[in-house]
């Protein structure tokens, strides 16, 4: 893998699940690439495939009930190919998840202290000695209050916010080059969030780490992230850098994002914008534009015509017919 090229590199991924009565595309087509020691985050509702697709980067999708297509290639590692054991010595090792609840991801009958330990001794020959030596100094980096106590705890015995620490030291064990964060912060109270935002951009900018950062809080995403990449209906419909997608959308769905938030120029008792009607049943996708029925620039073309990627510039790329046209006439 020469140098320029990116750590990951998603070409075409399709993700369908096929366990229900009718198969559920639940990623139709994802291109996403990211360069060692950069921040992406990916955002949208709920149900637009944010989490399907991290979940791809680790293949954590059931396999009997899962068909995936496309290219995932991380750190040169072929993902989609590789056999049970190379998958298992890939996960934790080059690729490592914080998920959104560590309260369900950590095993509830083993100490978190036992969990990390047993994580470092599964992918590198060290001492039980040893492996506890770096769980403690793990447990220092992430702040974790009276480390050496809180090794012995157990999930239930933590906060929700030391949870979530411990989660990341987990994640961190084994020295991976790629973190995959899963809305790391919707449990925790504001100020924790920020807290634990911060940590995660300072032990990414330390250690030199790629990171794909999911979440629905665009506010979040601008504080941690280098690029953007906004996800609707499993399909990625606007991408830039931060800078870029706050300053200038250019898809009608990420200006409705930013409309619907919170910000210091709302006046005092008026009404948050919101975004009409519903997200796409993605077993019944419509033929056009997913978004065009809770579009309010929709055209009649939209709702026939499925829009491919206009370039805008470098780094700036949306999917949208009206894009397209405005693109064209300037």
């Amino acid at each position: 893998m020469s140098e320029a090229a990116p750590f990951v590199d998603i070409q075409n991924l399709q993700v369908c699940f096929t366990g229900g009565r009718k198969p559920v595309q639940a990623v139709g087509g994802v291109d996403l690439q990211v360069k060692r020691g950069e921040v992406v985050a990916l955002i949208g509702e709920s149900g637009s495939g944010k989490s399907v697709t991290l979940r791809s980067l680790l293949r954590l999708h059931p396999p009997r009930r899962t068909v995936m297509g496309g290219s995932v290639r991380v750190g040169g590692h072929d993902v989609l190919a590789m056999a049970p054991g190379a998958l298992a010595d890939y996960r934790g090792k080059v690729a490592s998840m914080i998920f959104q609840e560590p309260l369900l991801a950590l095993d509830p009958v083993y100490s978190v202290g036992a969990q990390i330990v047993e994580s470092i001794r599964r992918h590198e020959p060290v001492s039980q000695a040893e492996a506890h030596k770096r769980a403690l100094e793990l447990f220092e980096r992430v702040r974790i209050p009276s480390p050496e106590r809180r090794l012995a705890a157990y999930p239930h015995e933590m906060s929700g916010g030391m949870r979530q620490r411990a989660m990341i030291a987990l994640a961190l064990a084994c020295r991976p080059q790629l973190l995959l964060a899963d809305e790391p912060t919707t449990a925790l109270d504001a100020t924790v969030q920020i807290q634990v935002l911060l940590l995660l951009r300072e032990l990414q900018r330390e250690l030199g780490l790629a990171v794909i950062f999911v979440t629905h809080d665009i506010g979040a995403a601008v504080e941690v992230a280098d690029r953007i990449a906004v996800m609707y209906a499993g399909r990625i419909v606007e991408e830039g850098t931060a800078r870029e997608l706050i300053r200038a959308p250019r898809h009608p769905y990420t200006m409705a994002l930013l409309h619907s938030r919170a910000h210091g120029a709302l006046a005092k008792g008026s009404r948050l914008q919101t975004i009409g009607g519903s997200p796409p049943d993605l077993s019944a996708l419509p033929a056009g534009c997913a978004f065009a029925e809770r579009c309010p620039m929709a055209l009649d073309v939209c709702r026939s015509t499925r829009p491919e990627v206009v370039h805008l510039s470098g780094s700036h790329r949306a999917r949208c017919l009206r894009t397209a046209d405005t693109v064209a006439t300037t």
